[in-house]
Formats: structure tokens, sequence, C-alpha cells
């Protein structure tokens, strides 16, 4: 299985707007898990405010683009079932541990 050209460029994009590997003279860059949970959670919250902000102006008449309101619904409801799920397992892997000896 090779990999495409169009998945290098992504890859590189990503490695680039993000985290880095030790390539050469640059130097690794990484959040700490704490620091990653903590900016999740600012955008899933964010997601949240935007879609009440949106049905409450949708409500109110100020805003006609159902298409728009229903996007941001649906990230907010993604983004929320994500951080749900993560969370399970995330409590999982904690009882693991817990029950594991030492």
């Amino acid at each position: 299985m090779s990999i495409s050209p169009m998945a290098m460029k992504a890859y590189s994009a990503a490695l680039e707007s993000g985290n880095e590997f030790k390539t050469g003279q640059k130097k690794v860059v990484y959040d700490d898990f704490t620091e990653t949970l903590k900016k999740s959670l600012t955008r899933v919250n964010s997601m949240q405010t935007e879609k009440n902000q949106m049905i409450t102006a949708f409500a109110a008449g100020e805003n006609q683009n159902v298409h728009e309101l229903m996007i941001a619904m649906q990230k907010a409801g993604i983004a929320m079932q994500l951080t749900t799920a993560v969370r399970g397992k995330v409590m999982e892997a904690y009882k693991e541990l817990m029950h594991m000896p030492f």
C-alpha cells in the first residue's frame, strides 16, 4: 500500500501547522496531555456557544440561513459525542489501572 502524494502534502501541512517532529535543526514541540485536553474542551465549548447564539438569532428572526444553523448544530453535536466517547474511554482506562496489582 503506497501513500498518495496528496496525503503526504496534507500530512506535511498538518505537521507544519501543529506539532513538529525532530528533523534536522527543528526542535520537537509537543503539548502535554493536559494542554491538549484543555484546548479540545475549549473548542467544543466554543462550538456549543456558537450553536446557541445561532439558534437564538434564528428564533429572533435575525438570521434566515437555515443551512449554516444546521451545519453548526451538527458540528457541535458531533464534537460533543466525540468528547463523551473520549471521556468514557479515559474513565475505562482509569478503572483498568486501578485494578492492576502493583
